[in-house]
């Protein structure tokens, strides 16, 4: 079974990403408001949430039940995609 602290970690490392690209969603607001969405913060942002995601992934190999470790792989997945690297 997941540890519901680890999923809203990745979740909220995958959101605070996504906010500074731009998705429209409350975390946006939040993310314009604190200047983290000016041209080129946007994305070093996205790029150190991929970054933590990424160390997360290579700490907890083996580690992690099915559900924890498909939910940070799509999580890096996506951001990658998003980033192009």
């Amino acid at each position: 079974m997941p540890n519901p602290e680890f999923v809203g970690f990745v979740n909220s490392l995958q959101a605070t990403a996504e906010a500074a690209l731009g998705d429209l969603n409350a975390a946006t607001a939040s993310a314009a408001r604190d200047g983290l969405l000016e041209e080129g913060r946007a994305r070093k942002v996205a790029e150190r949430s991929l970054k933590l995601l990424t160390m997360l992934a290579e700490k907890t190999r083996g580690n992690l039940d099915f559900t924890e470790a498909e939910l940070l792989t799509d999580a890096i997945g996506s951001l990658r995609a998003r980033l192009g690297n």
